[in-house]
């Protein structure tokens, strides 16, 4: 009989498994498991996981210890978690020494067949993005985003305005412009929008209006606590892959002419890189030693410094365990949610600028196969 290996991916903030036909992890399962069976002979059962979108830390982590029991990881051979932002976190308290998120034990048998733990983009010592989110201009921007969801009106009005969407886009292919942002949206996502309170979409919105804790537990003061709580268990391989964007520029921004949904993607990240950048004045990173700075700046190809980000995550706070690579990419890029990904013009959700491309996001997902592979010898 083989041996059943499981390798979980475990989604971000915001994260969700799929919504519509977009998917959190695009392309990432076939192209990880595919190399696994090519490169090193294993076959894999790879696990998309659930989980709640800004839940806290804590109810995140019992999410995805009940998927690993639902998806028959209590009699697997052996487990591999790859979490991608706060999915990394979540990963590290589950698999935590001590840990008790249900009380029945079931946390230690997870972690004594967990082989490796892969952490993509986390910002395990905080990020200053999540402060501005807690204060009051970044609370009613939450706030507006999910109350429409709540309430039987608000689901009405944003079927409505998905349906103008839709519309718009059908009559924009009269003049020819028939493979735009727009019409990639309403294929994807808006097509599939109900007014079901049970639908997707609207389970996703109301998660969300529920329970915001990990906002606050992702500031770099409530992160210097976890830091000091939660540790690594001494079986388990620990490793992660970094990634920064270059900072935006005036020169960036002209580039982006391609429509104005580009044209606010880069706005938004040009902000989001901003915020990230502010490093708390008595909350900093752990210094890296040379030979990783230099390492990493290698991979990128440009300096970096504490102010160094993908736009959510700042890169010297995504440092945990051996850092088996370093990509130009910004937050979203590295999960396959960049320009052109899968042959498809419209897949990149925010703009940055960064030069990621095919070639990247098959380097970062191989030497994540690797280090499985390294583990299971």
């Amino acid at each position: 009989m083989s041996k059943q290996i499981q390798v979980y991916l475990v989604p971000g903030f915001f994260g969700f498994t799929s919504l519509g036909t977009y998917s959190y992890f695009f392309r990432v399962g076939e192209t990880l498991t595919q190399y696994l069976k090519e490169k090193h002979q294993l076959d894999v059962e790879l696990v998309r996981c659930a989980t709640q979108a800004t839940s806290s830390i804590h109810r995140r982590a019992q999410v995805l210890l009940e998927e690993v029991k639902q998806r028959g990881g209590m009699t697997a051979d052996s487990i591999h978690f790859i979490g991608h932002s706060t999915g990394g976190l979540d990963m590290r308290l589950l698999l935590s020494p001590g840990v008790q998120l249900t009380g029945t034990g079931d946390e230690d048998v997870i972690a004594s067949k967990t082989k490796s733990a892969i952490s993509i983009s986390t910002p395990h010592y905080g990020t200053p993005l999540a402060g501005f989110f807690t204060t009051m201009q970044g609370r009613h921007i939450l706030q507006l985003i999910t109350t429409l969801a709540h309430h039987k009106a608000g689901r009405r009005s944003i079927f409505l305005i998905s349906k103008l969407i839709a519309l718009a886009a059908r009559l924009d292919d009269w003049t020819g412009r028939d493979q735009t942002f727009l019409d990639h949206l309403v294929r994807r996502l808006l097509n599939h929008v109900t007014l079901e309170a049970d639908d997707p979409i609207w389970t996703f919105l109301e998660t969300m209006k529920r329970d915001q804790g990990a906002i606050l537990q992702l500031t770099p003061e409530s992160m210097h606590l976890y830091n000091a709580a939660v540790i690594d268990r001494v079986s388990i391989d620990y490793s992660c892959i970094v990634n920064a964007a270059p900072p935006p520029t005036i020169k960036t921004a002209a580039r982006e002419t391609r429509s104005p949904a580009a044209a606010f993607s880069i706005s938004l990240f040009a902000f989001l890189h901003t915020v990230t950048a502010r490093e708390h004045v008595s909350y900093r990173y752990p210094t890296m030693n040379d030979d990783t700075r230099a390492s990493i700046e290698r991979m990128l190809s440009f300096p970096i410094s504490p102010k160094s980000n993908d736009g959510i995550s700042p890169l010297f706070s995504q440092i945990h365990g051996d850092v088996l690579y370093a990509a130009a990419a910004d937050h979203l890029d590295i999960v396959g949610q960049f320009t052109g990904a899968g042959n498809e013009r419209f897949t990149d959700w925010l703009v940055s600028g960064a030069p990621f491309d095919e070639t990247q996001f098959r380097q970062v997902w191989q030497h994540a196969g690797d280090r499985i592979a390294a583990a299971e010898r």
